[in-house]
């Protein structure tokens, strides 16, 4: 069965099962961006993710003998919620693998959607390590897995989120933007728009640590990355399916790397402007708008709002990735003299008024002439940085940028 005709066989096994979640015109965006941006609000779904459709339709079309064996599944989050919803409605039982780095609050959501039917297992510090755990349980154990991403009755079901979307959009689409992670729901929403709106320009968007999809195309072979950040929990994979690399590279025409701290400034603004919840995947469509504003403008835009399964636990570490991004906020290690008046001097003179100390660390050393202090500023515009520079030199501070220096940084703001 060609995959076109797998997605539409996926849509009548998810009736039902599903939410048909809101293409919605955003006032916001569209105002910003002088086009017509849609949001397709997967974040709505019944898991919050838009993960239940491959999941339920993976484990929906296995046979009597294959359900009895029972499931296992690897995942960071979204997957794990949408297999467990689908065991729980099949009455299948399923063994989840989760990354050891997985936020509580997703590990919670899955015993919620799985209630008696999953026990969940927590493997390893990235996706990739979680997989290989749970490929050696499975086979020991004589389990059928089911992969997040790299499956043909997975990437049927989540390409249904391009049928709905066609349904629900009358006008002609020029551009989408869907996010990528493992590739399932790029390969299966491309695939729709390929066949049936062929003059669509479809946009990946990864995030800017975890280029696997990029990477691979440029390459013209899967490639396996040996480091990625993880901040984007829900599209960092080291390696994207083979099956789906083989889709994007013929139905993609670009993909968007997002820096994650441009993730988070997205994830703010969601908040404060539109009142929507997103996790820091769930946030890469709408982030890469800025990379295609000129482009877009007068156009028809749908970004894929992949889910809201974010942790309450990462908010200050998504303002602070906000900030650094924005060019806001900065750390120094400053050698401060030790003498009376030293910080005072400090504040007063190379300070501004609108000027805020966020961090200040400081150990006093007796026996030197100056001590050093670890010192993070708050700025009101990325401008501002220039007369920091500038009074710290002609007040003869001794000091050291630190923004610069990646490892320490991530301490500071982990």
């Amino acid at each position: 069965m060609e995959l076109l005709e797998e997605i539409k066989a996926a849509k009548e096994n998810l009736r039902g099962i599903i939410l048909e979640t809101p293409c919605s015109l955003s006032i916001n965006l569209s105002s910003q961006y002088a086009a017509s941006i849609y949001l397709k609000r997967e974040d709505l779904q019944v898991v919050r993710s838009y993960k239940i459709r491959g999941a339920y339709n993976k484990i929906n079309s296995l046979q009597s003998n294959q359900r009895k064996q029972g499931i296992v599944c690897a995942s960071a989050g979204n997957h794990a919620q949408g297999v467990a919803y689908s065991c729980h409605l099949l009455n299948i039982q399923g063994t989840i693998f989760m990354p050891a780095t997985t936020p509580k609050q997703k590990i919670k959501q899955v015993e919620l959607f799985g209630k008696n039917n999953v026990q969940i297992i927590l493997e390893g510090d990235t996706f990739d390590d979680t997989y290989k755990k749970a490929l050696e349980f499975c086979e020991a154990n004589n389990n059928v897995f089911v992969h997040p991403f790299d499956d043909v009755k997975v990437i049927a079901g989540q390409g249904t989120v391009g049928l709905e979307i066609l349904e629900q959009i009358k006008e002609s689409i020029d551009y989408l933007f869907v996010p990528i992670g493992g590739g399932g729901l790029s390969a299966g929403v491309s695939t729709v728009f390929k066949t049936l709106s062929p003059s669509t320009k479809i946009i990946g968007v990864e995030p800017l640590g975890a280029p696997s999809m990029k990477t691979s195309i440029a390459a013209n072979q899967n490639i396996t990355l040996d480091e990625i950040d993880k901040f984007v929990d829900g599209a960092a994979v080291k390696r994207v399916g083979d099956l789906n690399f083989e889709i994007c590279k013929k139905n993609l025409d670009d993909i968007i790397l997002v820096p994650e701290g441009k993730v988070c400034s997205t994830i703010l603004k969601l908040y404060n402007e539109e009142a929507i919840v997103v996790e820091p995947a769930g946030a890469l469509s709408i982030a890469a708008l800025d990379f295609y504003q000129d482009e877009i403008k007068g156009k028809n835009c749908v970004c894929v709002v992949s889910g809201s399964n974010n942790d309450i636990t990462r908010t200050e570490e998504i303002k602070e990735r906000s900030l650094f991004y924005e060019g806001l906020k900065h750390y120094f290690l400053i050698q401060f003299p030790q003498r009376p008046g030293a910080l005072k001097d400090f504040v007063t003179e190379i300070l501004g008024p609108d000027d805020d100390i966020t961090f200040f660390q400081f150990s006093k050393k007796n026996n030197r002439e100056s001590g050093p202090a670890v010192v993070g500023i708050e700025l009101k515009s990325p401008e501002d940085l220039k007369r920091i520079y500038f009074n710290l030199d002609k007040l003869h501070f001794k000091y050291e940028y630190l923004n610069n220096n990646q490892a320490l940084f991530t301490q500071l703001i982990g």
